[in-house]
This record gives structure tokens, sequence and C-alpha cells, in this order.
């Protein structure tokens, strides 16, 4: 199905993690310190690092932030996801993005099922492109980010993963941008 091509370069992606909590600190983000763990091992670099509250304007000043800086080239938020009044990490992303990445979605509900079963119905991790940065909302669970990681987005990252990856279109996210 899909394999690494040796033969090519492995180009390093910068990545932000923010962790949405009203309870937790940055020192008590498990999700994120496992995510930021896994970047460095898989050779990008962790460009930033956040926490904000379970504020759909605070989450998405983050993002768009993020968006418009040119050292980011990929956001992926952890917490919100869920069902709950208090979850707004998805309306906070929904309303950053030019382009959903719909199957993003129904990827890591496949993987989540073969873990969780039905409660994987729960979550709804989200994925999109936004000023040729992508981005991310994933459960809170270490569990989640682990599988979303490993089983998707470590495979995306990588430019020698075929038969395609995300990392290969960087240049053409924002080509309409540049047409007259």
């Amino acid at each position: 199905m899909s394999r690494i091509d040796e033969s090519k370069a492995f180009i390093p992606v910068r990545i932000a993690l923010l962790a949405v909590s009203d309870t937790r600190s940055l020192a008590e983000d498990k999700s994120g310190d496992l995510l930021a763990a896994r970047i460095r091992d898989a050779g990008h670099v962790l460009a930033d690092r956040r926490i904000c509250r379970d504020d759909r304007t605070e989450i998405t000043g983050h993002l768009r932030d993020w968006c418009a800086d040119p050292e980011v080239d990929v956001v992926i938020s952890t917490g919100g996801t869920g069902l709950t009044g208090r979850d707004v990490t998805v309306e906070a992303h929904r309303a950053v993005y030019e382009k959903e990445i719909e199957a993003f979605a129904t990827v890591f509900t496949m993987v989540s099922y073969q873990k969780i079963g039905t409660s994987a119905v729960q979550s709804r991790a989200t994925g999109g492109v936004a000023n040729g940065t992508y981005l991310f909302a994933l459960p809170g669970s270490s569990g989640a980010c682990k599988d979303a990681w490993d089983e998707i987005l470590r495979w995306q990252f990588d430019y020698r993963h075929l038969p395609c990856n995300f990392v290969e279109i960087f240049p053409r996210l924002d080509e309409h941008k540049r047409r007259k």
C-alpha cells in the first residue's frame, strides 16, 4: 500500500503545537509532550508550543497567527474536539480553514475504531489548510494523539512517503493567491 522511498531526501517540517484546556498547564500536557517527542524523533522541528483556554476566539487567534508565520508549516492542536459545550476547537479550526481535509477525520475514525470501537464516534478530529499551512485538531487524550501521529501524520509529513504525502504539495497550497 504505502512505503518510504529511501532514494529521496528527508525534508523536515516546522510544526507548532497548541494544547486547548481550561485545566492543564504546559507542565501537565502529556499529549503535547508525546507529540513533541514524536515530532523531534521523526526529524521535524518543533516550531512553537503553547496552551490556551477552551475559548473559540483565543484558539482562532493562535491558529491565524501561526498561519501567518513563515516559520510554521503545520499546526496541531489537542483538546476540545468532543461533544460538550466547552469543546469549541473544531469550530475555531473551521473558522480558519480555506479548505477542509475531510478524509483526515474519516481515516482518524477508522484508526480509532480499531482501538476503542464505537467510542470513536465521539471525536470530531479535523484537518484543513489555511494560508499554505496545514492545521489538525486532535482529541486531548495521549492515546488519540499517539494514534493520529503514528498512523497518519507521521507518514503524511514524510516527503519520502509513497504514493503521495502532504509535504510534496506544500508549494501548491497557496497557488490560487499567485494567479492573476
